[in-house]
């Protein structure tokens, strides 16, 4: 009772106190970092292999957090919301070409989130395991639904979709600066606007139905609504990551894109960034992206030719699940509470 009456306050009081002027200053700085400084320095490989991947598996970590990690509903989806999002988003620019590209990924994002909202009303009587469940059932229906219905991909004959020339303005986006221009744009604004989400009466009430929802229900908390909105608010995003992944990084994907495994990556992100911590899906995707590339070049260096491809893609599944188990022991909050607690002043 009091976990989750501490989760919200009076409608009338402020909702956050300001961000204190080293932590303003040092975000606007990477924000600098990012816009200005990385097109000067980076080459095609750093956008096409990291940079870009990065983010959308980030954003995507971001909106399986909103659900997940803010709301406590558990969702084996993100797969299947990412597909949702792409295919919406394709046939937006398809079939609506005088769309421009920001409102195409913006409505694509809203249809996710009312399939994302359709998924959760089983959260309305089941939760845990048996909510898992369904979420993976919805995983492996549409992505059958896009495999199967031409209509989706425009009848092509491998179901696939192909990205559309990508421009804003009369500007081509599809050099690799301009997708990773397009990509980190989308990323800031949705990650400003979740922020102030999980910060209004929406994230408190969200925080108290995961801390303990029998007491958010006795004190007036409407759960079925922040259920509900926490499945639309988290598809919303990971539709646009979905997007963003088959028209800024792959340019051409089919429904198995995006996989049950896609889903379990979304997963590991929170896992291993930190739960309820909107900075953990980003440290939980750089080390989902980046580790593989450093077991790469670590198993060359070290090992030379002496192994195949095959036995370093094993040797690397290995490693980062051996990784993943020990950082779920010795730090379940994830990498951003541990970053947390190394910073000075703690």
């Amino acid at each position: 009772m009091n976990t989750a009456a501490s989760s919200l306050a009076a409608p009338g009081r402020r909702l956050a106190l300001p961000a204190p002027p080293l932590r303003a200053a040092g975000l606007a700085a990477l924000l600098a970092v990012a816009a200005v400084a990385v097109p000067l320095l980076a080459t095609d490989y750093w956008y096409n292999a990291i940079l870009i991947p990065f983010l959308i598996m980030a954003l995507a970590g971001l909106g399986l957090n909103l659900t997940m990690g803010y709301a406590g509903q558990a969702s084996l989806g993100t797969g299947a919301f990412m597909a949702v999002g792409a295919y919406a988003t394709y046939n937006l620019l398809l079939r609506l070409p005088a769309l421009p590209l920001p409102a195409s990924l913006a409505l694509g994002a809203l249809i996710t989130g009312a399939v994302g909202l359709v998924v959760g009303l089983p959260s309305l009587r089941i939760k845990g395991f048996y909510l898992v469940a369904t979420t993976l059932a919805a995983q492996f229906l549409l992505e059958w639904v896009f495999t199967q219905v031409g209509w989706f991909s425009n009848y092509a004959t491998s179901s696939a979709i192909s990205a559309p020339r990508l421009a804003l303005f009369g500007h081509d986006l599809s050099s690799p600066a301009g997708r990773y221009g397009l990509t980190l744009a989308s990323v800031v604004v949705t990650t400003l606007i979740a922020g102030k989400l999980v910060r209004s009466q929406t994230g408190r009430n969200w925080k108290a139905v995961r801390d303990m929802e029998t007491a958010a229900a006795v004190i007036g908390v409407p759960v079925a609504r922040a259920k509900l909105s926490a499945f639309f608010a988290g598809a919303a995003v990971c539709g646009l990551s979905g997007a963003l992944w088959a028209f800024a990084y792959l340019g051409t994907v089919d429904a198995r894109s995006f996989d049950l495994d896609r889903s379990f990556q979304a997963m590991f992100i929170i896992i291993i960034g930190g739960l309820g911590s909107l900075s953990g899906s980003f440290i939980g995707a750089a080390f989902i992206v980046l580790t593989p590339i450093l077991l790469t070049h670590l198993s060359g260096a070290l090992l030379g030719s002496a192994l195949d491809g095959g036995q370093i893609s094993n040797l690397q599944r290995i490693i980062f699940g051996a990784l993943i188990i020990g950082f779920l022991i010795k730090e379940p909050n994830g990498l951003a509470a541990l970053l947390g607690r190394l910073r000075p002043g703690r």
